[in-house]
């Protein structure tokens, strides 16, 4: 009984104890993710879909199916938006993440053989700064973008993102669109 009330007290005291920022609230702001949104190139002013649109980091997954997602941030969607999250590396060094966005998933999952996906690849390049938010939440990582390049190994002759474009160069909340890509 007094091991129970030891443990009890022991409780209490770590309860009470507890101050309001030693929690990290979930409505704080961590590190974001880059936001992209998708235009009409021949309207650049209109958000455009994307039509079963599969997106995961370069080296993340290979070919993914129905049956095996792991690794995709988004899969077999049509989709107007995307958030990528970055690598944090050392702050101040350039950093560069690269990302397969696969338009059409379907075709290349159905059983026809004359008809196929379209892949591009997206290279971001960038540098982390860290930022303190407080002590329960500690820092977040806030970037500043370099440089947003389709194709960087310029291999493939059948693009479907025909330009990017830049809008915010400090990606430092998720409230605001990043990158405008143009198909």
């Amino acid at each position: 009984m007094k091991k129970l009330k030891f443990i009890f007290l022991l409780l209490l005291v770590a309860l009470i104890s507890c101050e309001r920022d030693d929690i990290c609230a979930e409505s704080t702001p961590t590190t974001p993710r880059l936001l992209v949104e998708f235009y009409d190139i021949n309207d650049p002013h209109e958000l455009k879909t994307v039509t079963r649109l599969t997106v995961y980091g370069e080296g993340l997954a290979d070919n993914p199916t129905d049956d095996n997602t792991e690794g995709t941030l988004v899969y077999n969607t049509n989709s107007i938006d995307l958030e990528l999250p970055l690598i944090i590396e050392n702050e101040g060094e350039i950093t560069t993440s690269r990302f397969i966005l696969e338009k059409d998933t379907n075709l290349r999952l159905d059983s026809n053989v004359s008809t196929n996906s379209n892949i591009d690849v997206i290279e971001i390049e960038y540098t982390t700064t860290f930022e303190y938010v407080s002590r329960a939440c500690g820092y977040k990582s806030v970037f500043n973008l370099i440089n947003v390049t389709v194709n960087p190994d310029q291999d493939d002759n059948d693009l479907w993102i025909q330009n990017e474009e830049i809008l915010e160069f400090l990606v430092e909340n998720e409230n605001t669109v990043h990158v405008r890509i143009l198909h």
